[in-house]
Order: structure tokens, then sequence, then C-alpha cells
């Protein structure tokens, strides 16, 4: 299938917010290549028409144009960057927002051998293919639907499902399908995630988080670097200076408490790493960002 009908779908359903009428579907327009950004990536499916994008996790750096599709399979704190996009030939992108409880119900639905095996070692959190025709071909249907409002609210799961079918037979089918498993090593790793970011300011020791995911010491580290591409500590760090950055947006003349808040104790070693990530000193990039609005840095084009 071209792109053309891809295009001209997400052009003309782009809002503001990137929200539309079939729940967990995203569509973006963006019209100009911001500085690179953070922001954490969700669990979604994102699939660029047009423009590009570059997006980093830990040391891995993944670039995605028009045709392409990636999965995020994991929650992460990410850097983002449009490569290509100005008002000429704005970005344009479709996201749909992954459930692990629909992917648990399409693995339990599938027959015997229709999947792969899913085992070992954790897939990475994020992953870029080119759009296979039968992917596409299910997207630009479920794009059509808001069109037909009559049709939606019957027709448009169906077609969420065949997309998730897609995926999870597709060539990163490995992280999809850990997605909706509850044993799998991505869903151990995942919550060990969610546990370190909703407890980012407090210290903690790995062994305690690998035990409360239900790994040993060995497959946690392994199994989370393989994931996010970083080690549980400096997971926690990226945390803790994106928390900063979004409260200082805010209360830029509070640095030291904001420091404190999110979980340094030293504001001289706060400014320091805070500075190292983001390119300027926190004072300074408070006020940058007073000044300046971002266009979002998720995973979508």
């Amino acid at each position: 299938m071209s792109l053309d009908e891809f295009r001209t779908l997400l052009a003309r359903h782009a809002r503001p917010d990137w929200t539309t009428p079939i729940d967990g579907v995203l569509v973006s327009k963006v019209d100009r290549a911001d500085p690179p950004a953070p922001s954490m990536s969700g669990t979604v499916l994102a699939v660029i028409a047009q423009g590009a994008k570059r997006l980093a996790l830990g040391e891995r750096v993944y670039e995605y144009g028009p045709g392409q599709y990636l999965v995020a399979s994991v929650d992460l704190p990410v850097t983002g960057q449009f490569t290509r996009a100005d008002p000429e030939e704005p970005a344009l992108g479709f996201g749909l927002v992954l459930e692990p409880s629909a992917v648990a119900e399409l693995l339990l639905q599938a027959g015997p051998g229709d999947t792969p095996r899913t085992g070992g070692t954790a897939p990475s959190g994020i992953a870029v293919s080119d759009t296979p025709p039968a992917l596409l071909d299910a997207v630009v249907r479920l794009l059509r639907l808001l069109d037909e409002p009559r049709d939606r609210a019957v027709l448009a799961p169906l077609v969420k499902r065949e997309i998730l079918w897609r995926l999870i037979t597709g060539e990163q089918g490995a992280a999809v399908r850990q997605l909706g498993l509850a044993d799998s090593s991505l869903s151990h790793v995942s919550r060990a995630v969610r546990w370190i970011r909703e407890h980012y300011a407090q210290p903690f020791r790995v062994e305690d988080v690998a035990r409360m995911s239900g790994m040993s010491v060995s497959a946690f580290y392994r199994n989370f670097q393989s994931v996010t591409a970083m080690s549980p500590i400096q997971f926690q760090k990226q945390i803790r200076l994106q928390e900063a950055r979004l409260l200082l947006a805010t209360h830029p003349g509070d640095v030291t408490r904001v420091g404190q808040r999110v979980g340094y104790d030293n504001p001289s070693q706060f400014s320091r790493e805070y500075r190292r990530q983001f390119g300027a000193p926190p004072s300074r990039d408070a006020a940058r960002l007073r000044s300046a609005a971002h266009t979002p840095a998720g995973v979508l084009p």
C-alpha cells in the first residue's frame, strides 16, 4: 500500500493534543525540528508517514522515518528529536497505545505453534523495523474509521486486534509477546521500572529490587540492562533529572529545593549531573524552558 493515503488521513485528523475519537489511537503533526528533549516513551506502536525522528535510550540511538515503525514495550526515559519536520513538510505519525491485557488475550486465543516461543534474556524495550504491508494496511483501515462514526464502535476494536496480531507475529514480536506474559523477563523488568519510577527519590539496594521483581540479582542486572540500556542506578538518575526538569519549569528559582525533592542531598552534585544531562545548569535551563514551548519528545513523530 502507498504511503499517500496514510499521509492524507493523518494530516486530516491531526489535533493539537494528538488524540482521536478512537481510544488509544494517536495522530501527530509536527512542523518544526526542536532540540533534543526528554520524556517517557509510554508503551506504544508508532508508525511514521512523513518526516523523521531520532530517539536515544541510554547509549542506544534509534532513527525512524517514513514507512518504519517503532515499538516501545516498556515505559522508559528517552530523549527525542525531530530531524525532519517543517511547515512545508511536517512530520506525520500514527500511534497506538499497547495494553498488556489485550496482548495477553490474543496470546491465549492463538493456537499451538501460531506464535514463536518467547524466552531467554528480555529484548530491548525499544525497537525499530520496516513496516510490512499487512501492518500498514491495518493501520490505514483503522484511520479510515475516523471518517466513519457509525462503524467505529464495532470495527475499531477488531482492527486494533489485527494490528496487535501483526505485531505479535512480526519482526518485533518477541518484545510485544513478553508485554502480555505475566511471568516473562520483560514483565519482571517492567515491575522494577515501575517501582523505581514511583520511588525515584529514595535510595535503594539493587538486591532488594531484584527480589521484588522476582529475579536473581545476576538475571536482574542482565535483563534490566537489555531492556533499558542502563543499570538500575543509571535509570533512577535519568528519572530524577527528568522530574527535576519538570519541576524547574514551574519553580525556576528553587533549584536547591527541587534537587532535594528528587533525591539529591548535595546541591553541587545535582547541578553537575543536571548540566551533564541537559547541557546547561538548572537555573539557566529553567529560564530557557519558560521562554520556549517544546514539541513533545515521546516516540511519536
